[in-house]
């Protein structure tokens, strides 16, 4: 009778280490083969060179300042025309000659013009005044309507002024003259009229006092015996 053999007590733990020793190397075995994504070694760096650098934008040239814009000239400004003209834009006649000329009335070339001009344009006697040094026009016009008249003042030293006027210029019964009583014959130029003494201190000499034509100087600021004699000097310029 053959005796069965049975398992030493001590030989079964040593085979079960084997194999489980063995599946562990197979296991890394594998593990090792199958990992292809494994890292590797870095390549030694390679010298690129310096880094290539982009064209920089070149700056755009500033702006050159637009020229200012030019300043328009001056133009030339108009000439005055002689002063007073006719109102009614009449072409200017031109100066009388001999007795009637206006070389010896008083102010400047253009006042003498004035008057020529004036006494060219009318049908009554014209006269301009003969006075010193000092005097100068203030204002002064002349009109051809309604058969033409003159109106001018002067000024003169300390205050002193001429209102002259002529032609049809007064219809009034009391001849435009300052109020006061009639001092009798003072002459104007070479004409006849009378002088009245204003009661507000001013003179006045009035040829044909209320008609038209009508001549008148009234004298401001200046003593009796002057101011007639002013009118006396009245010069004629045409007629």
């Amino acid at each position: 009778m053959t005796r069965s053999q049975s398992s030493a007590p001590g030989h079964a733990p040593v085979r079960r280490w084997s194999l489980l020793f063995l599946l562990l190397f197979l296991m890394v075995a594998v593990v090792a083969c199958g990992d292809s994504s494994a890292p590797t070694a870095d390549p030694s760096p390679t010298d690129l060179g310096p880094p290539t650098s982009t064209d920089e934008l070149a700056p755009t040239d500033e702006l050159a300042p637009t020229a200012e814009p030019d300043e328009p000239e001056p133009t030339a400004e108009p000439e005055p025309t002689a002063e007073p003209t006719p109102e009614d834009g009449s072409a200017e006649p031109t100066p009388t000659d001999g007795s009637g000329s206006a070389g010896a009335c008083a102010g400047s070339d253009d006042n003498r013009a004035f008057y020529a001009n004036a006494a060219g344009a009318v049908d009554w006697p014209v006269y301009c005044p003969v006075l010193p040094a000092g005097w100068f026009v203030g204002n002064g016009s002349y009109t051809l309507a309604g058969g033409g008249s003159i109106v001018i003042d002067y000024r003169g030293p300390g205050g002193a002024g001429l209102e002259i006027s002529e032609g049809f210029v007064c219809s009034d019964a009391d001849g435009c003259v300052p109020d006061g009583p009639d001092s009798g014959e003072a002459p104007f130029g070479g004409l006849d009229g009378t002088l009245v003494h204003g009661t507000d201190g001013r003179y006045a000499v009035v040829v044909d006092r209320g008609a038209s034509p009508t001549w008148i100087v009234i004298g401001t600021g200046l003593d009796v015996d002057v101011f007639t004699g002013f009118a006396a000097d009245f010069h004629l310029v045409g007629g």
